[in-house]
């Protein structure tokens, strides 16, 4: 029997996490007519991710498929691709190991995949479930950490206006994702000290420059769980630091060719601006707005983020020799 629609969870030391994402998705509903598969992607955990996805296995057994796969090249770059390679369904929705996804993501995500044939890659609506309330202050930078509300009617993302969506919550078409994303993009993910981000935006951008639309769709809720750690001043830094640093390799995807050297320099000049204006305005709140110092580095990251950029891809080269 051919499978509609595959549920894949990247995970990284998530034993503790797991239960509670596997737990909602045993509770989906709308399903009768639906044959769906669930595959956990093991990217170099060590806390004993296979035996508990195995104790899983033999309780599911008889009603749902678990795969279990591992991927060794730390990265959720990787796993997502190891994702797509293992799927059996065209449909794949990606959930991270702290997404909680609501009694009907499953059936809402294949409705609206069927409904749209020319969407390459839709998002999920996802809330913030935080273990600690964040002060209204946050509020306003809150939606880096992968909260994604743009409210109750479907949006077709315009990258140049609205960006992209996060990868948490995302369902691509796997065809899609073979024919268009590179085997290995060039921005791999978090790993180790390292906080450069933008693998899901780099993905998102080869299937939009293939001509592929990408939605929002609010009728897939998931709640993201957000642990007090990850809405403190050394995190929060860091998380804007990688995005900022990002910044350009995604901008440049987005453009042709022949526009990039021009668009480089007007890039160049613009964040030059905007982050001397902004030091102007706030340099007095630096030391006690923890906004104020998010956002500060964002845009001290994104005005380097060229510079930094070819520095590593110049290391890469010299690792191949």
């Amino acid at each position: 029997m051919s499978v509609d629609f595959t549920v894949a969870i990247p995970t990284y030391n998530g034993v503790n996490r797991l239960p509670k994402v596997l737990d909602r998705l045993h509770h989906q509903i709308c399903l009768k007519d639906i044959n769906w598969e669930i595959i956990i992607i093991d990217n170099n955990s060590t806390d004993g991710t296979a035996e508990f996805v195995k104790d899983y296995q033999n309780k599911w057994s008889d009603r749902l498929s678990i795969q279990y796969y591992f991927e060794a090249e730390q990265g959720l770059a990787f796993a997502r691709n190891k994702a797509i390679q293992e799927a059996k369904s065209e449909l794949v929705g990606f959930l991270d190991d702290d997404n909680l996804p609501a009694v009907n993501w499953v059936f809402s995500a294949y409705k609206f995949g069927i409904e749209h044939p020319r969407a390459g890659a839709y998002s999920s609506q996802i809330h913030g479930l935080f273990e600690v309330e964040p002060s209204e202050k946050l509020k306003s930078i809150i939606f880096y950490l992968a909260i994604n509300e743009r409210g109750s009617y479907p949006m077709l993302y315009e990258p140049h206006k609205k960006g992209l969506p996060p990868g948490a919550g995302l369902v691509v078409r796997r065809q899609v994702w073979q024919n268009h994303v590179p085997n290995r993009l060039f921005l791999v993910g978090r790993v180790g000290s390292s906080m450069l981000a933008g693998e899901d935006a780099e993905a998102m951008s080869y299937i939009y420059q293939a001509g592929w639309e990408i939605w929002y769709n609010p009728t897939m809720v998931i709640e993201h769980i957000i642990p007090y750690w990850r809405i403190e001043k050394k995190y929060l830094i860091s998380l804007m630091s990688g995005i900022g640093l990002s910044r350009y390799h995604i901008r440049m995807l987005l453009l042709k060719k022949w526009q990039r050297p021009f668009c480089s320099l007007l890039y160049l000049i613009n964040d030059g601006f905007k982050l001397v204006l902004y030091y102007i305005f706030y340099y007095t709140r630096f030391e006690n707005d923890l906004v104020a110092m998010c956002e500060l580095e964002r845009l001290t990251a994104t005005f380097i983020s060229p510079f930094y950029l070819s520095w590593v891809k110049w290391q890469k080269t010299m690792k191949l020799y």
